[in-house]
């Protein structure tokens, strides 16, 4: 049954779903995979090269002729160089997230790109809402990777970001289940953005050891840390430990720079290494059990939401 609302027309897609651009997961061929299937598929630019990002723009619009987009976080090295790379390669759809909106979103806005902004409080999506923005993507604390400090959650932010602006929201954080996407549209959003359920499937190009470790894990094993640099949730090993004895004995910003290293999540998602690596990932993982190709994670999501529209109440 078709469906239709701010978000579908805005991207064009057959369901307000969105694959989240993740560091070290979301390649062409998770974008491809999740557009095909109707959904919006999203290439994470923040673990790419300026050089690779093109390549893998071209090739996802190989890949696929429906809507696709890119994730650009405005924390990272050479963010210019990766807008421009949008705009020459003439995407359509940017999400921007961990920085300030006012940055880039009328330089493509100028371009006919539409903007999306992820934010972690009403007043950042105010923001986005006056820098031109035509969504926000409200993503509560139970989210993979970097993260808000006020660690509101997705239950409380949703509702908190729907009531302060007038633009389309997207909730973010923890949902994995087409019950939570019912639960998130209740609340006022008009899609999702899942990125942990999108982790655990085949075409995403993390390591498959530590896709194994999201699905084994449960409630508890994710955890909010380093919050005097980039606060970011991931699962607890062996690095978190180190990260923690240092932070319980007061290390300085500079020592705990010195523990995180470089490419540290690249290390963990990217290859394989469960103890030394930083495992981003979001509290959702506990109520993954399997990794599955992305278009039946699409088709899965969108029927249990569909279930839960008919029958919204479980009578036990």
């Amino acid at each position: 049954m078709p469906f239709s609302n701010r978000i579908t027309r805005l991207f064009n897609v057959d369901y307000p779903i969105v694959q989240a651009g993740m560091v070290w997961a979301s390649g062409w061929r998770l974008a491809s995979a999740v557009s095909n299937a109707g959904g919006l598929g999203l290439i994470g630019s923040g673990s790419m090269y300026p050089d690779v990002l093109k390549e893998h723009i071209q090739r996802c619009r190989s890949a696929t002729s429906r809507s696709f987009g890119v994730n650009v976080p405005l924390l990272y090295p050479d963010i210019d160089k990766h807008i421009e790379i949008c705009i020459e390669e003439k995407v359509k759809i940017v999400f921007t997230s961990a920085g300030n909106p006012k940055t880039w979103t009328s330089v493509l806005k100028e371009k006919g790109i539409t903007v999306v902004h992820v934010v972690s409080s009403s007043k950042f999506a105010k923001k986005a809402e006056e820098s031109g923005c035509d969504a926000v993507v409200a993503e509560g604390f139970e989210a993979g990777g970097h993260n808000g400090r006020e660690e509101t959650t997705t239950m409380v932010l949703v509702p908190a970001v729907v009531d302060a602006v007038k633009i389309p929201v997207i909730a973010a954080g923890g949902i994995v289940t087409g019950r939570q996407m019912l639960a998130a549209m209740v609340m006022g959003a008009e899609g999702v953005q899942m990125g942990s359920r999108f982790v655990a499937s085949d075409e995403a190009s993390s390591h498959i050891d530590f896709k194994k470790v999201v699905v084994h894990s449960t409630e508890g094993d994710t955890i909010l840390t380093m919050k005097q640099l980039t606060p970011v949730r991931m699962i607890k090993n062996k690095f978190y430990e180190k990260v923690v004895e240092a932070e319980l004995r007061g290390a300085t910003v500079d020592e705990l720079k010195t523990i995180l290293g470089r490419a540290r999540a690249k290390k963990g998602m990217f290859e394989g290494n469960l103890d030394e690596g930083e495992l981003e990932i979001g509290q959702g993982s506990a109520l993954l059990h399997d990794i599955l190709p992305a278009p039946k994670i699409v088709r899965n999501v969108w029927a249990e939401f569909q279930e839960g529209l008919k029958n919204p109440i479980k009578n036990h």
